[in-house]
């Protein structure tokens, strides 16, 4: 819900409901990246209510508009932060189950050495009765 002034549409504040710190932290520093922006803050009215005040001033363009962009640039800025993370999250699979192939090999070798081991000591006990 916008609560806006009928004369000047580049001073506002918005009630984003059912929000919290977490939305509205990273919107106060996305409006504050905007060069538009000449003050963006927000505030919870009170603990128990589920909502987020949010008051932007811009020099002039219209505060709904930048309010718009800013929830863009965060919408593109978390899908990139998402690919990162899920190409981050598939190498580190691929390089556990490669560690995970080395280690069976290695656990195969010491399992055939210990085996050759146990061959070598039963002939050595036959060959001394």
């Amino acid at each position: 819900m916008e609560h806006g002034s009928f004369t000047n549409d580049s001073h506002a504040s918005f009630t984003l409901a059912e929000e919290d710190h977490t939305l509205a932290n990273a919107v106060r520093f996305m409006l504050n990246q905007d060069p538009r922006v000449t003050l963006a803050g927000y505030s919870i009215p009170h603990p128990s209510l589920e909502c987020v005040n949010v008051r932007v001033q811009t020099t002039g363009d219209p505060a709904r508009e930048v309010l718009k962009d800013a929830c863009q640039e965060l919408m593109l800025m978390n899908r990139h932060v998402r690919s990162v993370f899920d190409k981050a999250v598939a190498e580190f699979k691929v390089k556990q189950a490669r560690l995970a192939t080395e280690e069976e090999k290695k656990t195969k070798a010491e399992e055939a050495e210990l085996k050759k081991q146990r061959d070598l000591l039963a002939s050595m006990d036959i060959e001394s009765d």
